[in-house]
């Protein structure tokens, strides 16, 4: 059962304390997003070959993989604005030194250094999504506070907005202007990004910090208002606060990583790396299908659908309200993207590629919100950077391997055969939310996405 609101939206808009960070997260996007097609871009039009550049692409994927959850974090136990200016810089060092290398004609093993550097970004979706659970679970935002599953649709529309436009961008702007423009304006982009989200210093979420929920509702339910009492961590423990005492904060500051200690953060790490994989090989498979065809453009038109469907879909989803606990939820939209994506098997004409890809576009933003919003709900908020951003560099490592595997395949079967690989892929996610189901359900907080406080605060909007 669920139900729909139009207008949750509006409290997201009223959220001042919300625009410069979230415009400032939402220009810092640019550059990440760039970063696979751009290089490859900007290295293959400055003579590079296109060895060279996939190597370099690659290893800045594998770099961010590697260094951006310790990045995160670093932030969870610091906090942004003592972690992010560093991480930033280190970033748009790598950046203007690969610029460089590439104007001047440098020596290749300079580019190499400069991808390494380049995987030290924060990442601008867990900064957000972070910044925007502290304002609503500390309660700092009282009766006004979005619902979480509004705040998690928003910023899904802005990664969809960030990952449809920015690889386009970035390799128009190096066609028409030079090799390195694109990527240049990726990094002003990500730089004033930067300083945006570090002069919104009131909203940044203090280390260790502790949630609260409202007073006879359901511990963990959606509203984190009102009379607050410490909400206590998924093993039943108070959320930790440094500033308790000096032992807890030891403890605090030489914590293990949530990759380690929290067993469905794996499991949604391995989902994500099979979302990442089979939408590479979905993306490099159709740009083959339609050369095979012979009609190149044809490949753009069904990823800009299918973009365009999960942008608007997302949006949709955030007026839902699904009266079924959080859990399940991950379980029910790990089948449905599942399926949905399981039908590239059935590819066998350019009608046919339109179709599945518009029509599974459907699931992808859902999905992602979902596991988000599941993520939240498995990790104390204190720890909820990092978390995101693991499950974000599953995609990563995902879209490394994907097009990788998907292009011998297709070298030496063919295009409708990658199809048949991707889909594979692609079933392996419910595969995966089955057997792993126990330990979803056991670490995800029991908790339903309606609550008496929260139908209160619906009526109220």
């Amino acid at each position: 059962m669920s139900a729909i609101n139009p207008g949750v939206y509006k409290a997201i808009v009223r959220v001042r304390e919300a625009r410069l960070f979230d415009i400032g997260c939402f220009l810092m996007r640019f550059l990440p997003y760039m970063n696979t097609i751009g290089t490859v871009t900007m290295l293959t039009l400055s003579g590079f070959s296109f060895f060279v550049a996939g190597l370099v692409s690659s290893t800045i994927a594998l770099a961010t993989f590697i260094v951006s959850p310790r990045v995160s974090k670093l932030i969870d136990t610091y906090g942004q604005s003592r972690v992010v200016p560093w991480a930033a810089l280190a970033n748009l060092v790598g950046l203007c030194l690969m610029v460089a290398v590439v104007a001047l004609e440098g020596a290749v093993p300079l580019l190499f250094v400069a991808a390494v550097l380049m995987g030290c970004t924060p990442n601008p979706p867990a900064l957000a999504r972070a910044r925007w659970t502290y304002l609503i679970r500390s309660g700092k935002l009282g009766n006004a506070a979005p619902v979480m599953r509004t705040m998690f649709s928003y910023e899904g529309v802005l990664d969809d907005v960030g990952f449809m436009f920015s690889p386009s961008l970035s390799v128009a702007l190096a066609s028409a202007i030079a090799p390195f423009a694109g990527m240049v304006f990726g990094g002003a982009a990500f730089a004033l990004g930067t300083v945006l989200l570090l002069l919104s210093r009131n909203t940044e979420p203090r280390p260790g910090w502790s949630e609260v929920v409202a007073e006879g509702v359901e511990e963990g339910a959606e509203e984190g208002v009102g009379a607050a009492r410490t909400r206590k961590g998924v093993d039943g423990n108070p959320a930790e606060n440094p500033a308790d005492n000096s032992a807890a904060g030891e403890d605090f500051l030489h914590r293990k990583s949530v990759f380690r200690t929290t067993a469905v953060v794996r499991v949604m790490f391995f989902m994500m790396l099979f979302v990442g994989a089979f939408y590479g090989v979905f993306d490099t498979a159709t740009v083959s299908f339609a050369e095979e065809m012979g009609d190149p453009t044809f490949a753009s038109i069904v990823l800009m659908a299918s973009a365009i469907t999960s942008m608007l879909m997302g949006f949709v989803f955030g007026m839902i309200r699904l009266r079924m606990p959080q859990y399940r939820q991950l379980v029910l939209f790990a089948v449905i993207i599942g399926l949905a994506y399981g039908t590239m098997m059935f590819i066998d004409s350019p009608m046919m590629l339109f179709v599945v890809g518009t029509l599974a576009g459907l699931a992808y933003a859902p999905f992602l919100i979902v596991i988000n919003a599941t993520c939240e709900r498995s990790v104390s908020g204190d720890r909820l950077t990092e978390a995101i951003t693991w499950i974000n560099a599953g995609i990563t490592c995902g879209m490394a391997f994907g097009p990788t595997a998907g292009g011998v395949i297709i070298d030496t079967f063919g295009a409708a055969r990658s199809f048949d690989f991707g889909a594979l892929l692609a079933l392996a996610i419910p595969v995966t939310a089955l057997v792993c189901f126990r330990i979803i359900k056991r670490n995800v907080r029991n908790e339903t996405e309606l609550s008496v406080a929260y139908s209160s605060k619906d009526d109220a909007q």
